[in-house]
């Protein structure tokens, strides 16, 4: 079995703790293995790669399992470490290039960062989650109104008995049931309210339709009549039209037409002129089809007033409720050049960076008689390993939920700053 390049940056390491462990000399390690100690310092340093053979005589000459020394469990650790380490303030820069020696060296100490920052992040998601909520949910609105309209209305009776003065027997009794009836409702609905609030669940709600077919089609692209198993019209309506639209362009543009174009061509405008299709047209069934080279692949889409309209995200990339975004994404830049493809190397707040591609159409489905539609739709890769240079743009969720303190695009504060 052949080692990934990413197992070989811990592997020295491994080596050389385990060395040390049984306080060995290099020189004597070596030679048991069959290599100069010369040799041996350099992988130590992890900077000469470890074939499976050379693994093997050196896990016997340490006493230890090659799977020990070789095996790439420590990559997922290694990439949790780095987003921990991008959530930090910019005044605080971590070595970045010593997160395989503090994975090595201190693995217990490692996994609890990794922990502390899984944990940051779900209690951000969670904060974010019920600010939404808080916002949007329709059931929420209509009881906390109707516990203020409950409150006013025992409010002006007991105003009203409270000021005194001649009151008729008849109305007194009157007021003594409004008090009483109001006071029961306001009892109820405050209950109805905590119990409703108990019943959160902090991941993955859903509140709008387009959230539900969203949800919907990403388990899957199932026929059009099964849109009827969604739970609301609206949602229903909306995800027929995302189906029978997608077999339109599955007809235009084939399969196995854009499987084969992808491995011939990694750049979709290229792919574009390959195959004679519109390059919007490409991007959509990139994003959907997900060819080999395109596995990760994220789409973004939006008509002419900026509104998301669709979202298929790349695993990683920062995306906010229905309603809301970054006003720095390339999606809105490309509005304002229509029918040019626009690309971007954006670096997201947890450290990561994708690869963008942007491009604006325009067409007049009644005629020139007819208005001017616009549509936006963003291709979302990630970067490719080992691309040099800094990114374009730093770009973020959106204002209310991005940690970006000095963000020239800001309209309001982040809760997760006041937080």
């Amino acid at each position: 079995m052949k080692q990934r390049p990413g197992n070989r940056v811990l592997t020295g390491t491994r080596i050389r703790e385990r060395r040390l462990a049984l306080s060995r000399r290099q020189a004597d390690v070596a030679r048991e293995a069959g290599i100069s100690a010369a040799y041996l310092n350099l992988i130590e340093h992890n900077r000469r790669p470890v074939g499976d053979h050379l693994v093997l005589r050196l896990a016997a000459a340490l006493d230890v399992s090659a799977a020990e020394l070789a095996e790439g469990r420590e990559e997922a650790q290694i990439a949790a470490l780095r987003e921990a380490a991008a959530r930090l303030p910019d005044d605080v820069t971590p070595e970045l290039d010593q997160t395989p020696e503090l994975l090595a060296r201190f693995p217990g100490w490692a996994s609890a960062l990794i922990a502390t920052a899984r944990r940051a992040d779900a209690h951000e998601r969670q904060l974010v989650t019920l600010s939404d909520r808080m916002r949007q949910d329709p059931y929420l609105l209509t009881t906390l109104h109707e516990v203020l309209s409950a409150v006013t209305s025992v409010r002006s009776t007991a105003s009203i008995l409270a000021e005194g003065g001649e009151i008729p027997p008849d109305w007194r009794a009157r007021f003594h049931a409004n008090l009483d009836g109001d006071s029961l409702r306001l009892s109820s609905t405050a209950q109805a309210l905590v119990a409703y609030l108990d019943s959160f669940e902090a991941q993955d709600a859903i509140f709008t339709p387009q959230e539900e077919v969203e949800a919907w089609l990403a388990a899957g692209a199932p026929p059009v009549e099964e849109a009827a198993d969604l739970a609301s019209d609206a949602a229903r309506a909306l995800a027929r039209a995302h189906l029978l639209r997608m077999e339109e362009e599955r007809l235009a543009l084939p399969d196995a037409a854009l499987a084969e174009a992808a491995v011939e061509e990694a750049d979709p405008l290229r792919m574009a002129d390959r195959l004679r299709q519109p390059l919007d047209l490409v991007m959509r069934r990139l994003a959907l089809l997900k060819p080999a080279g395109f596995e990760a692949a994220g789409l973004l889409v939006c008509d002419g007033s900026g509104a998301l309209t669709l979202r298929r995200p790349a695993p990683g990339f920062p995306l906010p409720r229905p309603g809301d975004a970054c006003p720095l994404w390339p999606l809105f830049q490309s509005l304002a050049a229509p029918q040019t493809a626009i690309a971007r190397l954006v670096e997201a707040p947890n450290g990561r960076r994708f690869r963008t591609l942007s491009l604006a159409t325009r067409h007049q489905p009644l005629g020139t008689e007819g208005p001017v539609l616009t549509r936006a739709q963003m291709l979302i890769l990630p970067e490719e390993p080992g691309s040099p240079g800094s990114p374009d743009l730093l770009i973020g969720p959106a204002c209310r939920i991005c940690p970006r303190i000095d963000c020239a695009a800001r309209r309001e504060p982040s809760i997760l700053l006041a937080a």
